[in-house]
Parts: C-alpha cells; sequence; structure tokens
C-alpha cells in the first residue's frame, strides 16, 4: 500500500475507486465498505484508494475535548494495508482543508487531483465547510463531473448499527466481546514495557507496565482476560486498568501479569488484545484478600477458550 500526505506527491497515472471518512477502529461496517470498493476496482481496473485525515478533525474544532480513538495512526495503515487497498491519502485537517465546501472538494481534490471515477461513501457520511457535501450533492454533481457515487447501508450487529462511537461506548463499560464483536477482530493495546512500582513481583504476580500513546482509548479500569504478544508470540494473560487503589495508587496504570513467562521485557514494544472483562476494579482489605482475587483470575484466563 502507497501511503501519501500530500495530494501534489500523488501522480494519478491511473483512476481511482474512493471512499472517504475516518475510518477510526477500522471495523466490520468499514470492511464493507473496502471490500466493496475491491470489488468495483477490479471490475473496472482502477486503483483502490482511501482518504482520511489525521490528525481527527474534532481535535482542530473542539481542542479542549478529551477524545480518544481506537486507532494510533500505525494501527490504522496496518489494518487498511491488512485489507488490500492501493492507496492511503492521509490529509492533515488544516486551515486552507476545512474551508473548501463540500463542491470545492469534490471538484478540487476527488477529481483534479485524484482521478477519482467511483466513489463510496458510508450512510451518514458529510463533508465540506458546514457539512455541506452529502450524497444528494455527490449525486448531481457525479453527472457533470463523469464519476459514479455509491451510498453504502449501515452494517447491523444484534440489529444495532455499527459505528466508532458505538464501539467506544462499549469499551467505556467493559463490554469487551460485544465491541470485538463490531470490530471484527480482537481490540488491542500496544507500548512500551516501562518500570513501575514493582508490587505484583512481591506477591508472585509480577506485571509489565505498559506505556500507551495519550490519545489511545483504554477500556473501563478494572481487570480483563489478554492475548499478549511479544516479538509475535502469543502468551496469555491477565490485564489491569487501574489506579491500584488496595496499595494506595494514584496514577492510572495498565499493566499485564503474563502466564508462564519470565522474561526482562522492559523497553521491548508489547501488543495486548482483549479477550473478556474479568471484574470491576476492586480496592481490597489487604493484600492477602488481593492475591485471592488474583488466583481466581489466574484461574478464568487459564481456562478461557482463546
Amino acid at each position: 500500500m502507497k501511503v501519501f500526505k500530500n495530494f501534489n506527491d500523488y501522480s494519478a497515472q491511473k483512476p481511482l475507486a474512493l471512499s472517504l471518512g475516518m475510518f477510526d477502529g477500522v471495523h466490520l461496517g468499514h470492511k464493507c465498505i473496502i471490500d466493496e470498493l475491491k470489488k468495483i476496482g477490479a471490475e473496472n481496473h482502477l486503483e483502490t484508494a482511501i482518504l482520511t485525515f489525521w490528525p481527527h478533525p474534532r481535535f482542530v474544532f473542539n481542542p479542549n475535548e478529551d477524545l480518544k480513538l481506537l486507532n494510533t495512526l500505525d494501527e490504522k495503515k496496518l489494518l487498511i494495508d491488512k485489507y488490500g487497498i492501493n492507496n492511503l491519502f492521509l490529509k492533515e485537517f488544516d486551515e486552507e482543508f476545512r474551508n473548501l465546501t463540500g463542491e470545492e472538494f469534490v471538484r478540487q481534490i476527488l477529481i483534479d487531483k485524484l482521478n477519482v471515477k467511483y466513489l463510496i461513501i458510508g450512510y451518514d457520511h458529510s463533508f465540506g465547510k458546514n457539512k455541506s457535501g452529502n450524497f444528494e450533492l455527490l449525486q448531481k454533481l457525479s453527472k457533470e463531473l463523469d464519476f459514479e457515487v455509491e451510498q453504502m447501508e449501515a452494517i447491523n450487529i444484534h440489529e444495532n448499527n455499527i459505528s466508532s462511537t458505538k464501539i467506544r461506548n462499549a469499551l467505556l463499560a467493559g463490554n469487551i466481546v460485544e465491541a470485538n464483536e463490531m470490530l471484527g477482530y480482537s481490540y488491542s493495546v500496544s507500548g512500551k514495557v516501562v518500570h513501575g512500582k514493582k508490587i505484583g513481583r512481591t506477591i508472585g504476580y509480577p506485571t509489565a507496565n505498559i506505556s500507551t500513546e495519550s490519545i489511545k482509548l483504554l477500556p473501563k479500569k478494572g481487570a480483563y482476560i489478554v492475548e499478549v504478544y511479544i516479538k509475535g508470540q502469543p502468551f496469555k494473560g491477565m490485564l489491569s486498568i487501574g489506579t491500584n487503589p488496595t496499595v494506595n495508587g494514584d496514577a492510572l496504570t495498565v499493566e499485564v501479569y503474563i502466564l508462564n513467562f519470565n522474561e526482562d521485557i522492559y523497553d521491548q514494544e508489547i501488543t495486548v488484545k482483549f479477550r473478556d472483562f474479568l471484574h470491576e476494579e476492586i480496592k481490597f482489605e489487604g493484600l492477602e484478600k488481593l492475591i485471592e482475587r488474583l488466583d481466581e483470575d489466574k484461574r478464568l484466563t487459564e481456562n478461557f477458550a482463546f
């Protein structure tokens, strides 16, 4: 997959089948769009492309909003590449771009710069200044500018439309299985292993503290069954998100106990994939009660069908 941060770096040698949007999570709804793009591309000898924005436009419009994303930029690129798209345009949502009307965007960017011949948008997508671009505008312009446009229907699971917002809400409620169903894969968090307070090793449960990207959404505080990937090798793990209230902690940490593992992995990048929710964050009366609960969590993790 070729990645472009500037439209001027792209020379439109071959016309495109393109979709645009944030694609946060690259979930099953997005995958349906990608599958349709690939089908149209193959049938019409078009290269496939996705145009998305980085950073998220909401960071520009609402700089004080504490928005957390389902994907880091690297994760988004990997997912889109894995699904077989030819070109990815990562446009900075700058002042000049945000002032383009929907029609200017279609004429100046999609047609003049990118030579789009087939455009697919999601069921609720709008674009351009004051959201002036929509499916109706695209239908009108398509005849004049010689491109085809298609609007995808919403994808449902259990009679609920899939959306990035619904996935965020599920994760924030600890509903890991529901979130993973909508994503089509296990939600993951990656980061470097850093030094912590090392309390876990004193009670027989040494943990790896993970430093995560600040924009990455963390599920709700609590304990989880996870799959831990170290240099590509999977291990069972139990992960805690919280402040360690039993030992009067205050900073939010992400810590994982890796079953059947005893190696020094400080400063290494690891990935954890969330598989199920164990329980809420608990303040125990003492370390003895904490160890009892950890023993039970370990038993549940060992018996979990990965």
